[in-house]
């Protein structure tokens, strides 16, 4: 989650008429007789301040805003408010308004950045490894691609989704404003890592998160429970509270974009092709294996090569098949040229998407017949801003949900035809754009693969370095700071 714990001094506190206090209080002087008594190097960081506003305001697109410049104003110039009135005050009046004022202002300056700069993101799993490890601390960059303005703005400072220690919603979505994207640098780009909220992360179940709500009441209409969520909310004691979250305030994943909108994307043997060309990979994308063995591989072993306990178990699995014992481990090629020369290992690695060991199915989109597997998808189209898709019994589980939820629309079928907000349709255009995201860790990444298109109005930023990275399966001084990886640049794959 995004988190900030810089400490500020009192000298940040919030700016303040300089020179004599008592000749600003409310009520003393006429307009002019204020003007006069404000210092030259106030008058100077005024203009500055100033020229940054309307600045912002221009970037807004919002003239009302341009009001707020009298606020400025009489904080810089006139102070018809008394913003400073503490200061007259003696004993813990003083100091706890001074405090006060110091934290509000360190507040505000940190919820601006974190809106219009960007923000420090965790990489809670290893769907991107090697690019990016599980413990890498990242700062994300909201600039490059335009600053999202905040869909739900009145949350607790510094908290994402849940408030900290006491638990509980750390936002009201009593309002919530449009969807808007402030002008950025430039637009994503086909190999960039991109942060974004999770699409699927509108409804959850309070106690199991992974998998997400879809795909439990995918699993339990499998079993046979016809209405999965009247399931969930009878069984809290497994599931928790159902909670509905608005876009921004759902959970962040960080994925590679490989799919931009308007192309058509395959995977063949997982093999990625963009409008019939390949795709090529992240130099260290990784694919599981299945790695025969005649006795146990060490914990060290694996961790020379860079392979995660969560990721290789303790015991190899086995078979009741002439006692066939493996290891299930993602491996880059050069892992894997290592691997294969290890005297515990008894015969060829398989990919396990090759080895008929696993069930590959549960894909996007959940619930249709397409017979597509995580390794191999059949060719489909991602939507594209302003164009137009004809619609077909055939095709509408790919879209429904880009149609139905992202862009709030009804969506019903009946007697063989789509009906949309109650008017039959054979075609729709897209008011989104929408990406096709995944992860370099590729048969451990829950991604599009699993529920789909990413819409614009659910990306965050991307990753530009590493502040800091730490392996939590090692101890302090056995590695645990990973001190090579600090201020390390991410880089995208073009």
């Amino acid at each position: 989650m995004f988190s900030d714990n810089d400490k500020y001094n009192n000298h940040t506190s919030s700016p303040r008429p300089e020179g004599n206090h008592s000749n600003y209080t409310a009520g003393k002087g006429d307009l002019m007789s204020r003007l006069k008594r404000v210092r030259t190097t106030r008058w100077i960081r005024f203009g500055v301040i100033s020229v940054l506003f309307f600045l912002w305001v221009i970037w807004m697109q919002n003239p009302w805003l341009s009001l707020l410049w009298l606020l400025l104003i009489d904080i810089y110039l006139t102070s018809y408010i008394p913003w400073t009135w503490w200061k007259d005050k003696k004993g813990p009046v003083r100091t706890i308004m001074s405090w006060l004022d110091a934290i509000i202002y360190a507040l505000v300056l940190v919820y601006m950045i974190f809106i219009f700069i960007g923000q420090n993101y965790k990489i809670p799993s290893s769907s991107l490894e090697k690019s990016l490890l599980v413990g890498d601390y990242l700062w994300v960059n909201k600039f490059v691609y335009g600053p999202r303005v905040p869909q739900t703005p009145i949350h607790f400072p510094l908290a994402h989704h849940t408030m900290p220690v006491i638990g509980g919603k750390s936002y009201i979505d009593a309002v919530q404003l449009p969807y808007k994207r402030l002008k950025g640098l430039r637009d994503i780009e086909a190999g960039d890592i991109v942060v974004f909220n999770f699409p699927q992360g509108d409804t959850v179940c309070e106690k199991i998160q992974n998998p997400d709500y879809y795909q439990i009441c995918y699993s339990l209409r499998q079993k046979g429970i016809d209405d999965p969520k009247a399931y969930i909310e009878s069984n809290p004691e497994m599931f928790g509270k159902l909670l509905v979250r608005p876009v921004d305030r759902r959970e962040n994943y960080v994925k590679r974009c490989v799919g931009l909108p308007g192309q058509r994307l395959k995977i063949v043997n997982d093999s990625i092709f963009i409008d019939g060309k390949l795709f090529h990979d992240a130099e260290n994308v990784q694919f599981n294996y299945i790695i025969p063995v005649s006795a146990p591989i060490s914990d060290e072993r694996w961790q020379e090569i860079g392979v995660r306990k969560d990721d290789h178990g303790t015991e190899p699995f086995s078979l009741d098949v002439a006692g066939f014992k493996f290891y299930n481990v993602p491996l880059t090629a050069d892992m894997k040229a290592k691997v294969e020369k290890w005297s515990e290992v008894n015969g060829p690695l398989r990919r396990e998407s090759e080895s008929g060991l696993y069930d590959l199915g549960g894909v996007f989109p959940l619930g249709a017949n397409y017979g597509w597997t995580r390794p191999d998808m059949g060719e489909f189209w991602i939507p594209q801003k302003g164009k137009t898709l004809k619609l077909t019994l055939g095709n509408l589980p790919i879209y429904r949900r880009a149609i139905e939820t992202y862009e709030g629309n009804k969506v019903e079928v009946k007697d063989g035809k789509i009906f949309i907000n109650g008017q039959q349709s054979d075609y729709y255009t897209f008011k989104y754009d929408y990406y096709w995201m995944m992860g370099d860790n590729r048969d451990r990444s829950l991604d599009s693969r699993y529920w789909g298109f990413v819409p614009e109005d659910h990306i965050v930023g991307t990753p530009m370095f590493v502040i800091a990275s730490f392996d939590e399966e090692r101890g302090l001084f056995d590695g645990k700071i990973r001190f090579d990886r600090i201020l390390k640049r991410v880089k995208s794959e073009k």
